[in-house]
């Protein structure tokens, strides 16, 4: 599985954990930054990582800033990205089997490292349901086609 990978300042080390971990599991990641902890604006990696999914050039991506909540936000405002912003494998899991999430955000200020990884796991070893949750998926699509 191709997946994209980015953060600001604030999520630079717990990118680089995660890089770091899918690697040793074999997955191919693509790094869109950042590739320090100076200070960086996460909307240019969100949509960097999301412009990535939605055209379907990479699979899934993850995303991580200093709460999660700024690169979910710029993420989602890309059409065809589902960016759900987690901090445990609950949310992680349900967000794949439930809203076909493509991407995730963490905040790398929140969320431990060991716990970072269960989530990244998790949600990488789910799959979408289907079902009475495609209708769903279908209606935020067609929201997002009316704007």
């Amino acid at each position: 599985m191709k997946i994209a990978i980015g953060s600001d300042h604030g999520g630079y080390e717990l990118k680089e954990l995660i890089k770091k971990h899918l690697q040793e599991k074999g997955f191919d990641i693509k790094d869109f930054g950042t590739d320090s902890t100076e200070s960086t604006d996460y909307p240019d990696f969100a949509e960097a990582v999301g412009k990535a999914v939605a055209n379907k050039e990479l699979e899934k991506g993850i995303l991580i800033c200093g709460t999660g909540i700024g690169i979910s936000i710029a993420a989602n405002k890309i059409p065809g990205v589902r960016c759900g912003l987690v901090s445990d494998c609950f949310s992680a899991r349900s967000t794949r089997q439930h809203n076909d999430a493509n991407i995730i955000a963490l905040g790398g200020r929140v969320v431990g490292p060991g716990l970072a990884l269960d989530i990244v796991d998790t949600w990488l070893g789910s799959e979408f349901e289907g079902g009475r949750h495609q209708r769903r998926i279908d209606k935020i699509t067609d929201i997002e086609n009316r704007y």
